[in-house]
């Protein structure tokens, strides 16, 4: 992931490790069923082509991992805290929790009583929810990745090797099984296979917490575990047996380590020493550098390492400037720079000599449209290819290196979003990548940068699209700023005003709200409801400047955007405030809790999962893990009383008032280190004396039909922030849906 945290992937696309930007980790964990792909990710920047193999039944998988004795080495006196990463459920002790102790035990109480009601709802759309994802997950086998002359994949749990042209023979070497490691429900996050292939390094991570170590595997004819890193964030071969990564403490990374496996010795190279800056690495696609990228929400310095001599100190590219983000690539002895750097606003792509790449050598050569998102970035020997989002249409630009000319491609007008196949060899023809929407399962395409043609590879049996009717909307904000909306419903709905509408809203970081497919999207499509995507300021749709004009001192605006939004849909005859509901995720709590405050008429029922609502409270706690990292989001409170008033206008929090509230329903992890659960426990109890309050008056004793709002908090054990189990994550999303259907009056239709 691109080292600034945006959710622009640049040449530091890894979507195996999740993207963290702030309060935020993507992908959505509702997304979970796109399993069959994932590995494909695991391997990107190392690897290439790829084809479907049957499926390994769970039976045969544990007979090999118990014919495969993995054995662990650790040579403590000279790595940097090697050791087995304890059996752990991500219990994270802090003076923050103990002071909530009694609130939490309380709402544990009131949730087991409240949720009762909710039951019978909760298990029929479990059911109906399991064969969604049965039924969209079935197509896609799990892929098999081409390194070399082998071809890696993974299938429950276990990373299985094969010579090229052999794995339906079924010569498959086993690597790694998490079943043997001592790692409670532990996930296969990211892979990297060092240059001679003697070596291979996995993320590992908690599905109950942030917590992760790197597993280095020594891949003789019987594998063994190296050992096991602790707390690594990422990590890149530099060479055969060297390993440059980086350790995360309390969500920060700020130290990257060599590790030399011939030697066994590590030793520290790199140590950043600013807090509102994250660590992390990139290998150049021609291998020849390393990267270590250290970057804050708005300036960004790379050093490389270079992969021929990797135990020369790291050579600064440019230092760090106020507002100018940059990142690095290699070919021909030229340095590659996509960089904020200069006018207009938004990303170009530079290019200067290794030997002369201070920014006055930068020579630009591209440079992407203004309000246009660059959503990733890919290079190739020849050619560079440029993922690309205007007025929320999808299209790339190929700019050759050789001619100096850029080739326009519109990509399929029903697209909303694309996951990259694993990256292309370097000297490759042909790139693969699938679109997707909300409602679109994913489809694979191919692009011959040769034949300048693109090719649909995946053939639907019955296309949703045809079924699902797409609408793009613009609404006006009170400044007048136009503001996208992305509309779905059944195709020849009549009575649009009767149907349910659910609204989603993130805003924030300059990252887009989520448009990738989920299952459970069909089935309410199915059941009649109108799924609204409000791309409101703060967010990333329309480039860097949407993001800023909703960021810091302008968080107004995306909170403006989004009640015009909502009125422009009721006005044009989509559903009605009695059948509206509103949802969104972590940062997206801000707005959707300002608009709860501001304008409840406007929603009947609001469904937040690990939201951010005590904005103030916890920017004016520097001992947060993430206080001192946002202010470049938020404002900085501490020092700053005009921002700590503008904050204090919009925070949630500090603005819950006696009225009559919609009904809401907030899920959070006991022990999320990036949304405080005090915070959200303060905010509960505030919004309930705030409704009694109000329901006490002798006026609203007097108003007919005036009931009471519902106003429930699931807390679940755990640290996991927005990426609970799949488990967890299927019985999360029949909680929220049974309490959707049940205020909303759908129940009655069911």
């Amino acid at each position: 992931m691109m080292p600034s945290q945006q959710k622009v992937k640049s040449f530091h696309s890894d979507s195996c490790t999740c993207c963290i930007s702030g309060r935020e980790i993507l992908p959505s964990v509702h997304t979970v069923w796109w399993c069959s792909i994932y590995f494909l990710r695991l391997l990107k920047g190392s690897t290439g082509h790829f084809k479907n193999h049957s499926k390994y039944s769970v039976s045969a998988v544990l007979r090999s991992c118990s014919q495969t004795k993995l054995q662990a080495f650790f040579f403590a006196k000279h790595l940097r805290n090697p050791c087995v990463v304890p059996h752990s459920h991500g219990a994270i002790q802090s003076w923050r929790f103990f002071s909530c102790k009694d609130l939490l035990e309380s709402e544990q109480e009131n949730w087991r009583a409240c949720s009762a009601k909710y039951m019978a709802m909760t298990k029929r759309m479990k059911r109906r929810l399991e064969a969604h994802y049965d039924k969209y997950s079935s197509s896609l086998s799990s892929p098999v990745i081409r390194f070399g002359e082998y071809v890696y994949f993974e299938e429950n749990g276990c990373i299985f090797r094969s010579k090229l042209g052999e794995i339906d023979e079924g010569n498959n070497e086993i690597l790694l099984s998490t079943e043997a490691l001592p790692f409670h429900n532990s996930l296969i996050q990211r892979i990297r296979i060092c240059p001679d292939h003697r070596y291979m390094a996995v993320a590992i991570k908690s599905a109950h917490s942030e917590e992760s170590a790197c597993i280095v595997v020594k891949l003789d004819t019987l594998p063994k575990v190296e050992c096991i890193i602790p707390n690594v964030f990422s990590f890149e071969w530099a060479a055969h047996e060297i390993l440059l990564y980086t350790t995360q403490k309390n969500l920060q990374c700020h130290h990257v380590y060599l590790c030399d496996f011939n030697k066994k010795h590590s030793e520290l190279v790199y140590t950043e020493h600013d807090a509102r800056y994250f660590v992390d690495l990139y290998c150049t696609k021609d291998r020849r550098f390393l990267t270590i990228n250290s970057s804050s929400k708005n300036s960004s310095e790379v050093w490389l390492v270079d992969c021929h001599h990797p135990f020369e100190s790291p050579v600064l590219v440019q230092q760090r400037t106020e507002g100018v983000i940059y990142h690095i690539e290699h070919r021909n002895n030229e340095l590659y720079i996509l960089t904020t750097y200069g006018d207009p606003v938004g990303y170009k792509l530079m290019k200067a000599p290794v030997d002369s790449c201070g920014l006055e050598n930068w020579l630009p050569i591209y440079t992407v449209k203004e309000n246009t998102k660059l959503i990733d970035l890919e290079m190739f020997k020849d050619y560079c290819v440029a993922f690309l989002k205007f007025c929320g249409h999808l299209y790339l630009d190929i700019f050759s290196f050789v001619s100096n000319s850029v080739r326009n491609v519109k990509l399929p007008a029903w697209a909303c979003s694309f996951e990259l196949d694993p990256h292309p060899e370097y000297t490759a023809s042909t790139f693969y990548f699938w679109l997707l929407s909300p409602v679109q399962p994913p489809v694979r395409f191919a692009y011959s940068l040769m034949k300048n043609s693109l090719t649909e590879h995946t053939e639907q049996e019955v296309p949703v699209t045809m079924n699902c009717h797409t609408v793009r909307l613009e609404a006006k904000s009170k400044d007048e700023t136009c503001v996208p909306i992305t509309v779905f419903h059944k195709a020849n709905s009549k009575e649009l005003r009767r149907m349910p509408l659910l609204v989603h809203v993130y805003g924030a970081y300059g990252i887009d709200l989520n448009m990738s497919f989920k299952a459970e999207n069909l089935m309410l499509i199915k059941d009649g409801w109108i799924l609204a995507y409000c791309h409101v300021r703060g967010g990333g749709e329309l480039g860097l400047r949407w993001h800023k004009d909703g960021s810091t001192t302008k968080k107004h605006n995306g909170i403006q955007d989004l009640q015009a939004c909502i009125k422009l849909l009721h006005e044009l005859g989509y559903s009605q405030p009695a059948l509206t509901a509103l949802m969104s995720v972590s940062a997206g709590g801000v707005l959707a809790g300002a608009l709860y405050n501001n304008d409840p008429h406007l929603i009947r029922a609001m469904v937040l999962q690990a939201p951010f609502l005590d904005v103030l409270n916890t920017m004016l706690d520097p001992h947060l893990p993430l206080t001192i990292e946002e202010q470049e989001e938020w404002g900085n409170p501490l020092v700053d009383e005009t921002c700590k008033e503008y904050i204090q206008s919009y925070c949630p929090y500090q603005n819950i008032r006696p009225q009559n509230y919609p009904s809401a329903f907030i899920t959070a992890s006991e022990n999320d280190q990036r949304i405080p659960l005090a915070g959200l426990l303060r905010y509960i109890c505030k919004l309930r004396k705030a409704v009694q309050a109000f329901h006490a008056q002798d006026n609203c004793t007097k108003v007919k039909g005036l009931q009471m709002p519902n106003i429930l908090l699931d807390v679940q054990p755990g640290g996991s922030h927005c990426a609970p189990s799949w488990d967890d994550s299927l019985n999360q999303a029949s909680t929220q849906l049974a309490f959707l259907y049940k205020e909303l009056g759908l129940d009655k239709r069911q």
